[in-house]
């Protein structure tokens, strides 16, 4: 039980001293005047004036409250490094016996990885936990931890002292890779600089300082290696070989007793553009078609094109002196056997040999292409001729031999089951609205040169499913045959109209090796925390995929083929690092978040960020390798750690169960008082 002095007065605080005041100046004339009864007269105003503030004594009832400790169990990634979380689990099984001998209570809360990468955010948590007790009650807060915590500036203004009990062991030693600037784009073919660097953290062995190896591999390749220094900033040039995403991974092996392989490695994506696409077009003879192509090409800024139409053959003699020709001589030698290579793509539109071009130019472009060039062959009846382009050195690479019949019956053009399939036709009937009431996707052409594909990829069919569009690999190079001249009819709406710009545009950029639309590839895409896997192939099956997570286990998954061509998987909510995925001989490799998330840039326990927190609040920090503290009750504004030792302030926190109030004494008395002091000090001035 608890007791008080209570005061209650009667009337308001400014009454009682207006009163006192009067009762002052009274008693102040009475002594001036020289009456000897102003002491008697000041002692009865004190009466009054003690009756009207009616002091009481208050006695309060307690229950005393048990003191609360905070205690935050760091349970991030890095904390299950080694024996940490061992060590964390056995700290608090011994912090849980402490507390409740010393009679107060512990508040546990297991702090994991922040969500995008935050990290640690231990003081975060402390704040929530400090929110929700009564701070009166709070005697300490105990941090379980490897101190890579990283929310330091977020610490509350804690009532009592802050502790640090370090994980770890003073030999862990950790090496990491660290890319410090890497382009998001580069041009292909010119060289771009990403700058990196390989840390060694902690107690380095003797032998393994100053030197690493690291691997580097594109797209999944073959990994080259490389010996390196350690500690210094390394500038690696690197020349792109291909449009859209080139993911370039770095690896340092496992080093020996290192804490983890998780900041081994690195990935970099990124975007190859070209900077200028070169085209040679040559049109054997103008036609309405002619046009269609030129527009195409010449609508991208990206483009250089090179147009030739053939408008007068060496057979055409009229007599004029050349010297008098308005025509452009056509620079052959130039363009097909000394500057062939600049050209990513060589279309043939309606052309037909007419002794312009030898025969050994023709074979330079078939080496062109074998080589990793481009051809495309428009097709019309100067195919089907004995001056047809197959009638050349060309026809070892070109997929369709031609029967010498021009068709000339209006046919639809039909998507094959191939080319359903094909990254190039695939959905194209959706980029196209029919005109209404019609029963088919597109309009008809009425003509096609009929030809046999014995090799290559049908990916079209015309008249009677012959071959309409075959495309086929040549070495390292890419070849095609549209078998008509009429595909500008849907240019100009014939029926309805077609997506021929769509089809023109996909075709020119599978030529080209535009990323998105290979025909067999491995593409992983992430979104949150998610990665979208899909694997396009032309064949009706695929085999499981296999999954290394950033912690090295693997998982196979089944594809799901969600459209014709493309199957399809999910990985949700994965930890974030970098996963490698194998489905045959094709392989990628993805980074959800960094390579080496937040909670591995430092690895090594130290109290490098966490003693500045515990030092003001008068903590301690002590490494548990050293042995679990005893926990001590410590004085307010004391030191509250020492040698193998950690103190708690007693808080002394209590709830009130019940309050009564007794007045000192009744106000008749107080009362009776004044009248007796008034009483003697009139008896006393009147006897003098």
């Amino acid at each position: 039980m608890a007791q008080s002095i209570l005061l209650d007065p009667l009337v308001p605080l400014w009454m009682i001293w207006v009163l006192g005041g009067l009762s002052v100046l009274i008693t102040g004339l009475a002594f001036a005047r020289g009456l000897a009864g102003w002491p008697l007269r000041g002692l009865a105003a004190v009466a009054l004036l003690l009756a009207l503030i009616n002091p009481a004594l208050q006695s309060e009832d307690r229950e005393p409250l048990r003191d609360i400790v905070l205690v935050l169990a760091d349970q991030s990634a890095s904390q299950r490094l080694a024996d940490r979380a061992d060590q964390t689990e056995a700290a608090l099984d011994a912090l849980a016996s402490q507390i409740a001998a010393i009679g107060m209570e512990m508040r546990l809360s297991r702090v994991t990885d922040g969500a995008d990468n935050a990290g640690t955010l231990l003081m975060t948590e402390l704040a929530r936990m400090l929110a929700e007790e009564p701070r009166a009650r709070v005697a300490g807060a105990i941090l379980v931890t490897d101190g890579q915590l990283h929310d330091a500036p977020l610490a509350p203004d804690l009532p009592a002292p802050l502790h640090a009990l370090l994980t770890g062991r003073s030999g862990d030693w950790d090496r990491r890779l660290v890319i410090e600037t890497a382009p998001a784009f580069g041009i292909i073919g010119e060289e771009l600089m990403i700058t990196l660097r390989i840390e060694d953290q902690g107690d380095v062995p003797t032998g393994l300082s100053g030197r690493a190896e690291i691997a580097i591999a594109i797209d999944g390749g073959p990994a080259q290696s490389y010996a390196v220094p350690t500690g210094q900033t390394l500038q690696l040039p690197l020349t792109l070989e291909h449009a859209g995403q080139n993911v370039v991974q770095f690896t340092i092996p496992e080093a020996m007793d290192e804490l983890t392989v998780r900041n081994n490695a690195a990935v970099v994506q990124i975007n190859g553009i070209r900077d200028r696409l070169s085209v040679l077009l040559v049109s054997g003879e103008p036609h309405p078609g002619q046009r269609t192509w030129r527009n195409l090409l010449k609508a991208d800024p990206a483009v250089d094109l090179v147009h030739f139409t053939i408008l007068r053959p060496p057979e055409k003699q009229d007599g004029v002196p050349v010297t008098e020709l308005s025509l452009i001589a056509f620079p052959t030698r130039e363009l097909f056997m000394e500057s062939v290579d600049d050209f990513d793509l060589i279309i043939f539109d309606r052309y037909q040999r007419r002794g312009i071009l030898p025969l050994t130019y023709f074979d330079n472009i078939r080496r062109y292409v074998e080589d990793g060039g481009a051809l495309l062959v428009a097709a019309g009846p100067d195919y089907a001729s004995a001056a047809s382009l197959y009638r050349s050195p060309l026809a070892e690479i070109l997929p369709g031999q031609p029967t010498a019949r021009v068709i000339e019956t209006p046919f639809l053009p039909v998507i094959s089951d191939l080319g359903a399939r094909h990254p190039v036709t695939e959905g194209l009937a959706q980029t196209h609205d029919p005109m209404p009431d019609a029963d088919q996707p597109w309009g008809r052409w009425v003509r096609q040169v009929e030809v046999i594909a014995p090799s290559g990829q049908t990916v079209m069919t015309g008249h009677g499913g012959a071959p309409l569009l075959v495309l086929d690999r040549v070495g390292e190079g890419r070849v095609a045959l549209l078998a008509s001249d009429h595909a500008w009819l849907w240019d100009r709406g014939y029926e309805g109209g077609g997506p021929q710009q769509e089809l023109l545009r996909r075709l020119a950029h599978w030529m080209m090796g535009e990323p998105a639309l290979e025909e067999e590839a491995l593409v992983a895409e992430t979104d949150g925390q998610s990665i979208r896997i899909t694997r396009r192939t032309l064949a009706d099956s695929v085999g499981a995929l296999t999954v290394t997570a950033p912690d090295g286990s693997e998982n196979q998954i089944v594809l799901q083929e969600s459209v014709p061509g493309r199957f399809t998987a999910d990985i949700t909510n994965a930890e974030q690092g970098l996963y490698r995925l194998v489905e045959g001989q094709f392989e990628t490799v993805i980074a959800l978040g960094p390579a080496a998330p937040r909670e591995f840039e430092e690895t090594i326990a130290s109290d490098r960020l966490v003693a500045p927190l515990a030092s003001p609040r008068g903590g301690g920090v002590v490494r548990l390798e050293e042995g679990i503290p005893d926990l001590r009750r410590v004085t307010e504004g004391r030191v509250a750690h020492g040698r193998g030792w950690i103190g708690l302030t007693p808080r002394a926190a209590y709830t009130t169960t019940d309050v009564t109030v007794t007045p000192l004494i009744a106000a008749w008395l107080f009362l009776l008082f004044a009248g007796l002091f008034s009483l003697a000090g009139w008896l006393r001035e009147g006897r003098r």
